[in-house]
């Protein structure tokens, strides 16, 4: 049973008076876990709650029910059905099947509330509550109704040789019908069956009976298959199991035996790295391991069939597995030398491995705990020093140890990422960074060898749980990730980035094999993840060690998905549109490498195709315009002639858009008005429009005003005709120069100096020639920007049409 905890808060009853002892559900006997057995026969935990037991009128019964402690969820809802089998183990437990192929299993926080609802049940099914077991009458026939009525018990053979062919059948016979099953399981029980049984095996393998034996073979594997707790505890206790494996070797399907007891025996040793002084706990490991190997090992697969048959040996092993973690728990001298011998520098390093490997073993176990008895242990663990004597571990030669304590540090970390980082912290007052225990991390992933970098790859993920803001605390006094990050960046980034600084000195990676290009993919990956999650701790670093020009050099990476890496990590850091950024990148010219391995992939429609062309179709629809200003001022002479996609042509246009502005504050403006006009979708704007065009006189608007919103001053025709004219006579300008320029383009796509003098003389010309192009009629034929109206051709047009293009 957990450790009690604090009383949990209150739950209010909403069953209509479901349960007892007052209805108290504060009431810790009535506190249980819910388990269901998955596909992999495991037991996963489904909450805490608090059971009762009341008449549910949809259900038309009796019923189970289970409020989850939390929120007052409804955890479970059963019906106690009068043919269901219900079984009481270890005093705390109530397991049952709900249907073919969905077990149940309720675990007591105390034996008292066990008992009470087990007593609820038995009296549903109209049982004694002194049994472990309630009979299971599901789906019997008519036939076997009579029977039971003329035969109430199940009548064995006697256990002879001779006999054995007969009791195999009879077994075999009683396997498919859940009546014959619970009354042969019974008779086994009450006549001590099973130890005739074996004691007719060492008969038979003393007379190499054959025949015999395979016969054992067929009755044995048929009581496995009877899922009972009390046949297994007669079959599991330390005089029995030797034989029942013996029996399991004799398999008639297999030419041979197999020797299951030899390797138990001799091959199979039992290491007390740490003398166990408790011998029941000794005796409880040692059956642990031998079920789990005749789970494992010595059964057959079974059927779709039989693999339900089998839940309660799955039970058996992880009950046992909490009890032993539990007792080893309690032992306070085991874990504190366990603990002195890890760190001790005397201790040889077979000796260290066996320590760890058990280390390992134990926190593995420690999976199988109730969320608040895992609490309790690594409690436990961290008070007896365990991360200290990880960083011991780690710094030594010996691979295998390293490896195991890997394993138990990724425990930790999943389990209490704050409990790590504060001792991280903590520890880099006194140590160099050297020996810091995160820096180890980072340095055996690093120097991984592993061709496929399993390891590394742990190592990054753990790394990342490590520096997610999103599982740090944040107190009155102080906000962990604000010193976690602190601390992380001035002592720790440095490391995990030097592979990185070291491979892009020059224009392409110095080292191209796959192992590097897989590492620095990793290395890239956790980047990527700080951009999005660090703001200003990673944009400090990235632009005072200028990361994001290294990174690009791998673009040039013959390894097309390390080139992936780094393009996506210039996009995560393009997606925050902050103009620090922005600024450094137009600074650096680090859209370059870009637009190199762009034209390098030539008419290739990939993956780099597509991620480049995202990019850059992310700044046009974003409209981020100091990145499209540079973009195409720098690369428009290499980007002109991609036409397949319209992305760039955009970018071009958005570049003249925001130039037009630029030069005609007036017109932009204007622009804006008429593009109200036109675009407006607000439907209660558009019915103001109309009520002011339909106010509107008629005499008015024959005399060519245009309509405008009330707060603009009123404008004659020539006021706002002028501007657009200036503009598309100095869009002609523009455009005559702009061709001059584009030859002057250097390869690279930057622009010479001489396009700059070009491009300020003809915005200054332009400027001059206002006053003489104000007069000009528009050229009819040139295409306005989108956004903006066409040219509506010179100023002697009718008035009507005037209207009708100003309203439009």
């Amino acid at each position: 049973a957990p450790d009690q905890p604090s009383a949990p808060p209150a739950i209010a009853s909403q069953s209509g008076g479901c349960g007892v002892a007052g209805d108290r559900m504060t009431d810790t006997r009535r506190r249980v876990k819910v388990y269901t057995l998955n596909e992999d026969r495991q037991w996963d935990d489904r909450g805490t709650g608090h059971v009762s037991s009341c008449y549910v009128e949809r259900l038309k019964g009796m019923s189970l029910l289970v409020r989850a402690e939390s929120d007052g969820s409804l955890l479970l809802e059963s019906k106690i059905n009068p043919n269901t089998a219900y079984q009481k183990q270890q005093d705390t437990l109530i397991v049952w099947s709900e249907a073919e192929n969905y077990d149940l299993a309720l675990s007591f926080q105390e034996k008292a509330g066990c008992d009470e609802i087990w007593e609820k049940i038995c009296q549903v099914q109209g049982k004694d509550p002194s049994v472990d077991i309630t009979q299971d009458l599901v789906d019997e026939s008519e036939e076997e109704r009579f029977d039971d009525m003329s035969s109430p018990g199940l009548e064995l053979p006697s256990c002879e040789l001779s006999r054995l062919e007969e009791i195999a059948e009879l077994v075999a016979s009683s396997l498919p019908s859940p009546l014959r099953r619970e009354k042969l399981a019974l008779a086994l029980e009450n006549e001590g069956y099973i130890k005739k049984l074996l004691e007719i095996f060492h008969v038979c393998e003393d007379l190499e009976n054959i025949e015999g034996l395979h016969h054992l073979y067929e009755i044995i594997k048929g009581i496995f298959l009877l899922n009972r707790t009390a046949l297994f505890e007669v079959m599991f206790s330390e005089e029995c199991i030797m034989d029942v494996i013996g029996c399991l070797e004799y398999d008639p399907s297999l030419s041979q035996s197999r020797k299951h007891r030899e390797f138990l025996t001799k091959t199979a040793k039992f290491k007390e790295v740490i003398p166990i002084s408790d011998p029941e706990l000794k005796q409880k490991i040692h059956q642990t391991y031998r079920v789990q190997y005749i789970q494992d090992m010595v059964l057959p697969t079974p059927s779709v069939f039989e693999e339900n048959m089998l839940s309660t040996l799955h039970s058996f092993i992880f009950f046992n597995k909490v009890e032993i973690v539990g007792m080893l728990q309690e032992d306070e001298k085991f874990l504190t030398d366990l603990f002195a011998q890890l760190t001790d520098e005397a201790t040889d390093e077979e000796k260290r491995q066996e320590l760890v490997n058990f280390l390992k073993e134990f926190c593995a176990f420690s999976q199988t705990l109730q969320p608040q008895n895992r609490d309790a242990f690594f409690k436990t663990l961290s008070n007896m020093g365990i991360l200290p004597a990880l960083e011991v571990i780690l710094g030594m030669d010996d691979a295998q140890v390293r490896s195991a304590a890997t394993d138990i540090f990724s425990y930790l970390v999943e389990y209490n990422p704050s409990m790590v980082r504060e001792f991280v912290m903590q520890e880099a007052q006194q140590n160099d960074d050297d020996i810091l225990l995160i820096n180890l991390i980072i340095e055996h992933m690093i120097c991984d060898t592993d061709p496929e970098l399993g390891g590394a790859v742990l190592l990054m993920g753990l790394l990342r749980t490590l520096v997610d803001p999103e599982n740090m605390l944040a107190t009155a006094n102080k906000t962990e990730k604000t010193e976690f990050l602190g601390f992380f960046y001035k002592h720790c980034m440095h490391v995990l980035t030097a592979p990185l600084l070291a491979n892009t000195t020059e224009d392409k990676p110095s080292k191209d094999d796959f192992q590097t290009a897989q590492l620095l993919a990793l290395i890239l990956e956790l980047l990527t993840f700080c951009v999005e999650h660090h703001t200003y701790h990673i944009k400090n670093y990235i632009i005072n060690k200028d990361i994001l020009r290294r990174v690009l050099v791998l673009m040039a990476s013959k390894h097309a998905f390390l080139a992936l890496c780094a393009l996506r990590f210039k996009r995560k850091i393009i997606g925050l549109k902050d103009e620090f950024y922005n600024r450094y990148i137009m600074k650096s010219f680090l859209f370059e490498p870009v637009v190199k391995a762009f034209l390098n992939n030539g008419s290739r429609y990939n993956l780099m195709n597509s991620a480049i062309i995202e990019m850059f179709e992310f700044i046009r629809v974003e409209d981020i315009k100091s990145l499209t200003a540079h973009v195409i001022e720098n690369y428009w002479k290499a980007l002109e002639d991609v036409d397949y996609v319209q992305t760039f042509k955009g970018l071009k246009l958005r570049f003249e858009q925001q130039r037009e502005r630029q030069d005609n504050p007036k017109l932009d403006s204007m622009r804006s008005i008429l593009r109200n006009h036109r675009y407006r979708r607000d439907a209660r704007t558009l019915e103001d429009e109309e009520e002011m065009w339909f106010n509107t006189d008629e005499d008015d608007m024959e005399d060519g005003e245009a309509v405008v919103p009330p707060s603009d001053k009123p404008k004659n025709d020539e006021d706002i005709m002028d501007p657009i004219s200036k503009f598309m006579e100095r869009k002609k300008l523009k455009e005559n120069e702009e061709k001059e320029v584009l030859l002057k383009t250097n390869l690279s796509g930057r622009q010479s100096p001489s396009f700059k003098l070009s491009f300020s003389s003809g915005t200054k010309s332009n400027l001059t020639s206002q006053s003489s192009a104000s007069n000009l009629p528009g050229s009819p034929g040139s295409p306005g920007s989108p956004g903006s109206p066409g040219s509506p051709g010179s100023v002697s047009k009718s008035t009507s049409q005037m209207a009708a293009i100003t309203t439009k």
